[in-house]
């Protein structure tokens, strides 16, 4: 079965999409549309701004969409069985399931992304990578270290992200690295993801999402916050708004996928980030990985 993945805020870079907007038809026209959308030029950004002003969350996170959902359309072979998107990937997922279309899963990234940005002003907060323990440790510690610090991303077996207060984030990071961390590397972020201190953005977030129709999609997605599959569009509303405030179990994703039948990952967007991670959690998988975009 072929899986296609998507990617999240980080892998952005300058002068991306630009190639495909110049080459494609289709692809110029959607840029385009988006720029309207959105209400500024986010296409000069994209194309012709510099890492740093690709960094602020309200243009890092449409762009990234953008890049991957035009992409995947411009894609001669496009045919999804199933799907899944690292955090903010799970939009461009969703469009490319059916599940959403185009233009309302845009206007939801550009809320989300205000709203988060909004909610990082308002209570600061960082991220950490963990590399070298075990799941169970760093949660374990996570729930003894004083303040708000969770686990957040999941992102392979060795490597998982913690988000949270500074303070809690740093004491979590030391008693970790007592445990036998290799590395607790701070990481340079806005604010604390898929934590509760991004539950001011959930609230905001919620109310679009209950204004926005969601189809049937025609394949599996799998999403973040259960690592399972679903093609219950009720469910997966659910899911998204409960995905600001709750970990990116993306290695379980990956392992859920294989096991019910992926014989190839395609990564479709900025970055080759997700790909990287597919062989960590599956280095004796036989599955055929690539990245697109």
């Amino acid at each position: 079965m072929k899986a296609y993945v998507f990617p999240g805020q980080g892998s952005q870079f300058p002068g991306m999409g630009k190639e495909l907007y110049q080459s494609n038809k289709h692809a110029k026209a959607l840029f385009k549309r988006a720029n309207q959308i959105l209400g500024f030029d986010i296409t000069k950004v994209m194309f012709s701004g510099s890492a740093e002003d690709l960094k602020a969350t309200a243009v890092t996170q449409p762009a990234v969409f953008l890049h991957s959902v035009i992409t995947a359309t411009c894609m001669e072979d496009f045919n999804p069985e199933m799907t899944a998107g690292h955090s903010l990937g799970e939009f461009s997922a969703l469009v490319a399931a059916g599940a959403l279309e185009f233009e309302p899963a845009l206007r939801l990234v550009a809320i989300r992304a205000e709203a988060m940005q909004q909610a990082c002003d308002a209570n600061p907060g960082t991220m950490a990578a963990i590399l070298g323990l075990d799941f169970q440790t760093i949660e374990e510690i996570c729930e003894k270290t004083e303040g708000v610090v969770v686990p957040a991303n999941y992102n392979s077996p060795g490597q998982l992200v913690i988000s949270g207060e500074l303070e809690a984030v740093q004491r979590a990071c030391d008693a970790l690295k007592e445990a036998g961390a290799k590395r607790a590397l701070v990481l340079p972020v806005g604010g604390a993801f898929h934590s509760p201190l991004m539950e001011p953005a959930a609230k905001r977030l919620a109310e679009a999402i209950g204004r926005t129709y969601f189809h049937e999609p025609f394949c599996p997605v799998y999403q973040n916050v259960d690592a399972q599959p679903t093609m219950d569009s009720e469910k997966i509303r659910e899911n998204l708004l409960k995905q600001l405030t709750s970990p990116v179990r993306w290695a379980q994703t990956v392992q859920n996928m294989i096991a019910d039948g992926a014989t190839s990952f395609t990564e479709v967007g900025p970055g080759t980030v997700l790909a990287g991670l597919i062989k960590k959690t599956a280095p004796e998988s036989a599955v055929d990985i690539e990245s697109v975009g």
